[in-house]
């Protein structure tokens, strides 16, 4: 299946415990994580199960946040699985400009996250 949804994005500093006080924040607001990444330069993004209650908890505590609308695939967990969103996506001209995923090995179903231009665009042409 997939779905439009709201990922959030916070700069972090380059420190110890900077992910565990995010992570903290949320835990403590009931706030499910359901998909995250983290690159290099503190640029961590999320999508959770409450984006409006995660976006303003974190804004009390001075985070900047931004949002934008990515797409959140579940797909079947197997070889060829991410060729096969991959090229879905390049048929229909829509560029991925980040993406991130996760699967517990043996699981039936994967999780990926794709930030392309227009979701919900993206969204309706690849039928969904």
């Amino acid at each position: 299946t997939m779905a439009v949804r709201t990922e959030l994005s916070v700069r972090l500093p380059n420190n110890p415990g900077a992910l565990a006080d995010v992570c903290q924040l949320l835990s403590d607001e009931q706030v499910n994580i359901l998909a995250f990444s983290l690159d290099a330069g503190g640029l961590l993004r999320l999508v959770v199960d409450n984006h409006i209650h995660a976006e303003g908890v974190l804004r009390d505590q001075n985070h900047d946040v931004e949002t934008r609308q990515a797409l959140y695939l579940e797909v079947p967990n197997g070889p060829g699985v991410m060729q096969t969103v991959g090229r879905m996506m390049a048929n229909a001209g829509i560029n991925v400009d980040h993406a991130y995923g996760s699967v517990i090995e043996g699981h039936p179903m994967a999780t990926i996250v794709l930030g392309v231009d227009d979701a919900v665009k993206a969204s309706a042409i690849v039928g969904v």
